[in-house]
């Protein structure tokens, strides 16, 4: 792995774009993480992952683009192809702006491990159970973090003739209303709220479009929260946020879209919860094993009781997103967040045995 000596800058890939439904979400994100990078250090690359999962280097007019489709029109006359196994002739690290499957969930991860390229975030492991939200919940439970109540449906029972079973058991044991949600999207994805029986089976279906497991969960009432968490030595929780819906489920533009959503930093919450909050996203980032940086999505229950919904471990970087908000409430700057989440892979890789 390179290293910087003198006036040396190292070269880092920013990839951005890919084969998910977040993948117009990762564009934000890298492209934000590539113009507040610190030029002084580092010397960025601007790679574009097109939805067969190729790389390109784009150049700045590319990267400006409205959506991935416009910038993937015209790859192959304005771009120049990247070969995976070339990558490491080009960057001496990858900065990932990637988000959802194939980027978040250890695919890429691991695919940079096999080429010796050193990047930011989460390994293999870790990002693989914090995409996964029904193992990541299994885990968090057995270490006695609440996690909200939770019932796997799997596609091969749904479709084989349990749905009636199903359907009854989420009655007996979730009840009304529940959430219906894909266990492997992000971005509030094909996430319904269900008021009835009536309704679960149709928001199944609808889930079961994007994975072949769907989650039926319990409603949470009380406050939702999220906390960055930063792997310094030792770990840093950051100042909570909290996140105010448009409507009863967190959409999309809630999220990312300037002006859209509200949220407030700190959350408006007592001091000794602000610190079970913190408290419970150092727990869950420990627990799973995540590495360089990560944003933990939670709930405050009405009875106070700290629920942890899941990690983002590729948080999203858009401008307006919240984690910035947290560390500017911290004193870092978007520039000096960038480069703390790269310095920390820089630690990580030079010290691991295997992969991350």
């Amino acid at each position: 792995m390179a290293e910087q000596t003198g006036t040396e800058k190292l070269r880092v890939a920013v990839i951005m774009g890919g084969v998910s439904s977040e993948r117009e979400v990762s564009l934000e994100s890298g492209r934000n993480i590539f113009s507040k990078m610190d030029r002084k250090r580092f010397s960025p690359l601007a790679v574009f992952m097109d939805s067969q999962a190729r790389l390109w280097e784009i150049p700045l007019k590319l990267l400006m683009r409205n959506s991935t489709r416009d910038i993937e029109d015209d790859l192959e006359t304005e771009a120049q192809r990247v070969p995976y196994e070339t990558m490491k002739e080009k960057a001496d690290m990858v900065c990932l702006g990637l988000h959802g499957k194939y980027g978040e969930d250890g695919c890429m991860q691991g695919l940079l491990e096999l080429l010796g390229i050193p990047y930011t975030g989460s390994g293999v492991l870790g990002s693989a159970l914090g995409m996964d939200k029904y193992v990541c919940r299994r885990i968090l439970a057995m270490n006695g973090i609440d996690v909200p109540a939770t019932i796997p449906v799997y596609r091969r029972a749904w479709d084989g003739g349990g749905r009636e079973e199903i359907l009854a058991r989420v009655e007996r044991e979730i009840g009304f209303p529940c959430v219906v949600k894909p266990t492997r999207e992000g971005c509030s994805t094909a996430v319904k709220k269900v008021m009835s029986g009536a309704g679960v089976a149709e928001a199944v279906l609808s889930a079961l479009e994007w994975d072949n497991v769907v989650l039926v969960e319990e409603f949470l009432t009380g406050t939702e929260v999220t906390c960055g968490v930063l792997d310094d030595d030792p770990p840093l929780a950051l100042i909570p946020s909290e996140t105010i819906p448009t409507a009863e489920i967190l959409s999309l533009e809630d999220k990312f879209l300037y002006g859209q959503g509200e949220n407030k930093t700190p959350a408006r919450l007592p001091t000794e919860v602000l610190k079970r909050v913190q408290d419970t996203a150092l727990a869950a980032f420990a627990t799973l094993d995540l590495k360089g940086y990560a944003r933990i999505d939670m709930f405050v229950r009405t009875d106070g009781r700290v629920a942890v919904l899941e990690p983002n471990t590729l948080p999203g970087m858009t401008p307006s997103t919240v984690l910035f908000h947290q560390a500017a409430a911290a004193g870092i700057t978007q520039t000096g967040l960038i480069s703390r989440i790269i310095d920390a892979a820089l630690r990580a890789h030079s010290a691991k045995r295997g992969p991350l």
